[in-house]
């Protein structure tokens, strides 16, 4: 009985240990609310694995889940407007990889975009999350961290249409030259240091928010502005999956937007954006969370299970 008293423990202190090394990978669910195709882009961090794809078309309504490695960390933004031409080349008005296919293998996107940025098991073993409208702004977007925990792990994104209210020296329109279609930086648009907190103003001391900056950051108070924009615009989450949505509830798009009012709606009525209110986002039949939940409680019963099984063995 020996040997196989021997072998158990073995399994045992390789399963507690898997099961204590946060192995269970973590999932990102894109959901597209808008009225049109959008066509999610990712990039992957230096050094870090590629996930599976990374470009590919998003229906109206439709879904896509990916589940990436752990300590894995990148980007994912929506592209707009996109077509191939004669030669079968692909190219979009907004957020563009210039990869000239549907994937941007290895390419990021061209600004202005709403990015969402994830480091996965960072420091003290936390996701740290953000959506940032640093490079500008092209479509809506929500994060909502699904059965994580922290005291910092909380829904954020900007949700409302800036689009409608960009000011013209920052405004990108369509081909026709009537509807605005994305809102670059200052940075972008003017390239001076003092918007893109480089020379003499590259650190948090010199570099302050602008007018510019500000007028994103009051109607999306929990997204990046500006570079140095990190206290109420970075989060954190344990053991969470991700859902990241376009255009989620109330749709805001621009087409949507047109014949009312231009300003900005109020953020802290905005539905999502706080930990106590309900998700919105991922409506249409689509159950991210209890999707993203079950992954978990599946992998963690199964680990359970052959931990279990491994027990009674090294018992007898």
């Amino acid at each position: 009985m020996a040997p196989l008293t021997l072998i158990s423990l073995s399994v045992l202190l390789i399963l507690v240990g898997l099961l204590t090394s946060g192995v269970v990978s973590t999932t990102f669910t894109m959901v597209n609310k808008c009225e049109y195709t959008v066509w999610p882009g990712i990039l992957s961090n230096a050094g870090v694995p590629p996930l599976p794809t990374t470009g590919f078309a998003l229906e109206k309504g439709e879904a896509k889940t990916l589940t990436a490695p752990a300590s894995w960390g990148g980007r994912f933004w929506g592209r707009t407007l996109c077509t191939h031409d004669s030669t079968g080349k692909f190219s979009c008005v907004t957020g563009d990889c210039g990869s000239g296919k549907l994937e941007c293998s290895g390419s990021g996107a061209a600004p202005p975009a709403t990015l969402a940025e994830f480091t996965l098991d960072g420091d003290g073993g936390l996701d740290f999350f953000d959506v940032s409208l640093v490079d500008g702004y092209n479509l809506p977007m929500l994060v909502v961290p699904q059965g994580g925990s922290g005291t910092n792990c909380t829904n954020t994104g900007c949700v409302v249409d800036l689009n409608g209210v960009c000011p013209s020296e920052l405004k990108v329109t369509s081909g026709d030259e009537s509807e605005g279609v994305a809102c670059k930086s200052a940075c972008e648009a003017f390239q001076q240091p003092q918007y893109c907190c480089s020379g003499a103003y590259a650190t948090p001391d010199t570099c302050k928010p602008s007018s510019y900056s500000q007028i994103f950051k009051k109607a999306c108070p929990q997204a990046y502005s500006y570079a140095y924009d990190d206290k109420t615009s970075t989060f954190t989450c344990a053991s969470a999956d991700y859902t990241i949505t376009f255009c989620p509830s109330p749709n805001t798009s621009q087409k949507a937007s047109q014949g009312q009012s231009t300003q900005p709606a109020q953020i802290s009525n905005s539905p999502g954006i706080n930990s106590t209110m309900v998700y919105e986002g991922a409506g249409d039949g689509i159950d991210a969370s209890s999707s993203s939940t079950c992954i978990h409680l599946l992998s963690s019963l199964a680990i359970a299970g052959a931990v279990s099984v491994t027990m009674s063995l090294f018992l007898f």
